[in-house]
């Protein structure tokens, strides 16, 4: 069963411009930046390698310092996204974020190979997640202006794939330009981690420039008259929040399920991408290096795999593809536990199966929602979609931080993080697939 086509009065054009859609899609392009080289392959491997101390110990804090920013998410994330959509100023916003992130990536260059700034790395991990998330409600919200009801889920899954396939080209950039070299260019060494630090610069500057396209091409939102909302304050928003998710409950409750299944299943999927890096070094032996080769080959399955199921998200609907894609994850995470002294040929293969199933999860739940939502309220409706999130955005870490210190091994964390799936997976099939679209 599929999901309804949006309703025939949502404002976006019959035939939006390709090259908004290129333009659009280049936001995800550049955040392989924060996505793939910051917080799964690159510096969350280097904070939690034996430089900074006991790599168990590390590993179980960067699960705290990220449920701590999760929580921060939750309670602001409906905020931003709602103030977004009354001011007109949706992509203003976008950019604001972005270069905040940018601005943190560039700062990780500071975090030197010593115990003394593990701290400053993990805040700058914590707080780059925030304000990424601030970032993607925004973005998300856009997806609407850039699609039509016919195209939505190809063009989810283009910006999605987008996102991988810009991912293997700034990763082979740092590996070869930087850190797999005794010597790499402008005569970076790994002395003192330098040249993980260099390659964050080079993450800020990708992230910044791959932006632009998005901010300089694709027109600002300007909400229809007829649906237009007052501005309030600050405080008075999170009133205004509140009754906008009574009036949900009241008449789109599958809306409301598909929220929490898809919050609990989005963590399960995050805590793969977050942890990925680490679980690859620290349970099976990869060297910085081995873990960026591997990242490569990742992020090359789930591009073509995220591209290839959008066709399918718009012809099947969404839930079938979620459905799947998380039987798949969990099939797969589960070789790599029970196998995980196997070596490093468990992960490789377990592991490219991981990403065949990650993306398409991804891109089709945002598919899934952005069917349902009026015109006028995306920014609302998906900054709703970022804090259920993130309400429950400590469930991976805090299973995975669990998991390692009970057993004292860090290959547990790999069954909190598939604990995790499973509940969402359990949430999300009682949702009805059909649904009407948000009053």
């Amino acid at each position: 069963m599929t999901e309804p086509a949006v309703a025939a009065d949502r404002d976006v054009p019959l035939n939006p411009a390709r090259g908004h859609v290129v333009a659009w899609a280049f936001w995800d392009w550049g955040s392989a930046a924060f996505n793939a080289v910051v917080t799964t392959f690159v510096f969350t491997v280097y904070i939690t390698g034996s430089s900074f101390g006991d790599k168990d110990v590390i590993s179980a804090q960067l699960g705290w310092a990220l449920a701590i920013a999760g929580l921060l998410i939750a309670v602001l994330a409906p905020i931003t996204g709602q103030r977004s959509d009354t001011s007109g100023r949706r992509k203003f916003w976008l950019g604001v974020n972005t270069f905040v992130v940018v601005a943190i990536t560039a700062t990780m260059f500071f975090v030197q190979a010593t115990p003394d700034y593990l701290l400053l790395g993990l805040f700058l991990v914590a707080a780059g997640n925030v304000f990424f998330e601030f970032a993607g409600v925004n973005y998300n919200a856009m997806l609407a202006q850039v699609s039509t009801p016919s195209s939505i889920g190809k063009v989810s899954g283009f910006g999605w794939g987008m996102g991988y396939l810009g991912g293997i080209v700034l990763l082979l950039i740092v590996y070869f330009g930087f850190i797999h070299p005794e010597v790499g260019l402008f005569g970076v060494t790994s002395e003192n981690g330098l040249a993980v630090r260099v390659s964050m610069l080079i993450s800020a500057a990708w992230f910044g420039l791959f932006a632009l396209p998005v901010l300089l091409r694709v027109p600002e939102y300007r909400a229809p008259k007829a649906v237009r909302r007052e501005r309030v304050g600050f405080f008075r928003s999170y009133a205004v929040l509140g009754h906008d998710i009574a009036r949900l409950w009241r008449t789109s409750r599958p809306t409301v399920y598909f929220l929490l299944a898809s919050a609990v299943f989005r963590d399960g999927l995050a805590g793969v991408f977050t942890f990925g890096g680490v679980l690859a070094a620290s349970v099976f032996g990869f060297s910085a290096g081995e873990v960026i080769i591997f990242a490569i080959a990742a992020n090359v399955v789930a591009g073509v795999a995220t591209i290839s199921v959008g066709a399918l998200d718009d012809r099947l609907g969404a839930k079938p593809v979620i459905v799947t894609a998380l039987v798949g994850l969990l099939v797969s995470g589960l070789v790599v536990f029970f196998l995980h002294d196997g070596g490093q040929i468990v992960f490789w293969t377990a592991g490219l199966a991981l990403c065949l199933f990650v993306g398409p999860a991804q891109s089709a739940s945002r598919t899934f929602l952005a069917r349902l939502i009026p015109p006028g309220r995306e920014g609302e409706v998906f900054g709703l979609y970022a804090t259920t999130g993130r309400a429950v955005s400590f469930l991976a870490p805090l299973s995975f931080a669990l998991m390692v210190t009970i057993f004292g091994a860090t290959y547990w964390g790999i069954l909190g993080i598939m604990l995790v799936l499973l509940v969402g997976l359990l949430l999300l099939l009682p949702v009805k697939a059909n649904q009407e679209q948000i009053s």
